[in-house]
């Protein structure tokens, strides 16, 4: 599957719902509304299209949410998934999780054959996790990453920046995972539905805060790479890597290799465009055009670059859809 601009795409993110245990401040309302359960694609739905892309060349598949650990049953779709690791097909299944329910998983998913996950975590602080989560209790992320590490899964941690509330304890959160063999990615806040906080206000650039970690540490860039976006740096001191993934400073759309499959079957190629392909309405049989057909229309429409700003105090979101409903 190749798009205008040349770039083949082989990483499908597929949410399986837009619920979560946790209401993150950049990410939705403290009140959120999510979609009615009956919404949602079926386990059965959600492999169809899954199986469709991987036929079609999408060798890495990212299970999201929302917290798709909250999802009921949804190992019977991780399970059903894995075969496509067994036959070759997916190089790799991976997770992204918040980890308040990773401990009584952690197992179940190397069982299925996913060997590495994502925890998004931003703080280490109780008091911060839990103001930044508006209520999230820490130690149950933390329970969670030693039971994945026990069992043998491989952590990387995703934190977003955010200005006011954790800028100042990158370093310490880094040395922290780089001491348990967990390397860090810092991610940009980005300006994606109504979350009751000020995006502006949130903000801070990543180059910002290299530089501050530059005072005290050696970072080199590193060739590692995982599929997606980030661009990694090995750190002297910890010998850890850390990862910085810069949407609104400094755009990757160049190589940009990914799509994203809702909980509803709305296929979206750009995170940050309104672009939507539904596909759910196409294996329903609400429209005349084949799955294959649909999904080549949509790669078709694959947009260049996002559009989005964070660049003046009470802006609106640059697009009106949460995070959690795109699929993180």
């Amino acid at each position: 599957m190749v798009d205008p601009f040349g770039r083949t795409v082989t990483y499908l993110r597929l949410s399986v719902t837009d619920r979560c245990d946790l209401r993150c401040t950049y990410c939705m309302p403290e009140r959120m509304t999510f979609l009615p359960k009956e919404d949602l694609l079926s386990f059965e739905e959600l492999d169809e299209i899954a199986t469709a892309f991987i036929t079609r060349g999408v060798t890495k598949l990212r299970i999201t949410g929302g917290e798709p650990l909250v999802r009921k049953d949804i190992f019977q779709l991780i399970n059903s998934l894995s075969r496509h690791l067994k036959s070759g097909a997916l190089d790799e299944m991976t997770l992204t999780t918040n980890a308040t329910q990773l401990a009584r998983h952690a197992q179940a998913l190397w069982d299925a054959g996913i060997r590495r996950i994502n925890v998004s975590i931003d703080s280490l602080n109780p008091e911060t996790f839990a103001r930044v989560t508006r209520g999230g209790d820490l130690s149950k992320v933390l329970s969670g990453i030693r039971a994945a590490q026990a069992v043998g899964l491989k952590i990387k941690l995703n934190c977003v920046a955010l200005k006011h509330e954790n800028a100042s304890e990158v370093s310490d959160m880094m040395r922290w995972a780089h001491h348990r063999g967990i390397d860090m990615t810092l991610i940009e806040a980005m300006p994606m539905g109504d979350s009751g906080e000020d995006r502006f206000d949130q903000y801070v650039a990543l180059a910002q805060i290299r530089a501050d970690l530059e005072k005290q540490l050696s970072l080199s860039p590193s060739p590692h790479k995982t599929g997606g976006p980030a661009h990694y740096y090995d750190v002297a001191q910890t010998g850890g890597r850390l990862g910085f993934i810069t949407p609104m400073s400094h755009k990757f759309c160049a190589s940009c290799n990914r799509v994203r499959l809702t909980c509803t079957g709305k296929l979206f190629m750009c995170l940050g465009q309104d672009d939507e392909s539904d596909l759910r309405a196409v294996i329903r049989g609400e429209r005349d055009v084949t799955l294959n057909e649909a999904i080549d229309a949509a790669i078709g429409r694959k947009p260049e670059a996002h559009d989005f700003k964070i660049d003046a105090p009470g802006q609106a979101p640059s697009v009106s859809r949460h995070m959690s409903v795109t699929g993180g």
